[in-house]
């Protein structure tokens, strides 16, 4: 099985991109986060017939994830259990998904930005990454991937320039040590070993050539329980993914899972 998980920044805006990657990379399972749209608003038609399923969830404008499946999508969840909520009211954002694919467990994820250290949407963030945790437990004996937008970069070769974000988000203690939870509990970062540091990105901001200049980020992950850890042969960032008019400001994560 080949997984891949992207924060493709609006689906309707880069569906034509989606079908691509599906094709060049022959992906039998995409996990895709930032959709930016309700599931009845998103152009389905294409993947549905290049073989795909599609579990989404989403609201408005802003988050949204979904899940693209060519074997067999089940037992599809819309958040996770005791997730929190933000807003006025506050209300369960669309930021989590589950559901079964040949067998896997899969989770799109899009973890809450932060904003800035202190802001209540960092409080909420670290709210949203203990409560992920604690749910994430009781999913460690199945063949399982946690797999998304992050929003952390958990160690310093994970960011072009650490002075440059002193007084940033993304690489706190706080949310490093959430990030660090995850691993304790069993969790496995299964891409970077075989995409290692430094200077290996997942994003890179649009502002000043920041892609160009490779002043990127490494912000999105594939943690896997044991089992799925085991079977991982392969994994890669397509940085090629990033680069063009009308590209996401992140890149696709791949892996490839060997059979159960």
């Amino acid at each position: 099985m080949r997984l891949a998980t992207w924060n493709v920044n609006s689906l309707r805006s880069r569906i034509g991109r989606v079908e691509d990657l599906l094709l060049r990379h022959d992906i039998d399972v995409l996990a895709l986060q930032e959709t930016k749209a309700r599931e009845d608003q998103l152009p389905l038609l294409g993947l549905q017939g290049m073989g795909y399923e599609v579990a989404a969830a989403g609201t408005n404008q802003w988050n949204g994830v979904a899940i693209i499946s060519r074997v067999g999508i089940a037992d599809v969840e819309a958040g996770f259990p005791d997730m929190p909520g933000w807003g006025e009211p506050v209300a369960p954002e669309s930021r989590a998904i589950g559901a079964t694919c040949g067998g896997v467990r899969v989770w799109s994820l899009y973890v809450p930005n932060g904003r800035k250290p202190d802001d209540p949407h960092y409080h909420y963030k670290l709210d949203w990454l203990s409560r992920l945790r604690e749910a994430a437990t009781g999913w460690l004996a199945e063949p399982t991937a946690l797999v998304g937008d992050w929003n952390i970069a958990p160690r310093d070769e994970d960011v072009f320039d650490i002075t440059a974000f002193a007084r940033s988000t993304h690489v706190t203690p706080p949310e490093r040590a959430a990030f660090q939870g995850f691993l304790d509990d069993g969790w496995v970062d299964v891409v970077r070993p075989h995409a290692p540091g430094p200077g290996v990105y997942t994003y890179w901001d649009y502002y000043r050539q920041r892609f160009e200049r490779n002043r990127g980020m490494r912000i999105d992950f594939v943690l896997g329980s044991p089992s799925l850890a085991a079977r991982v042969t392969g994994a890669r960032v397509d940085t090629d993914e990033r680069a063009g008019k009308g590209a996401s400001d992140h890149a696709p994560v791949i892996v490839d899972l060997d059979a159960a």
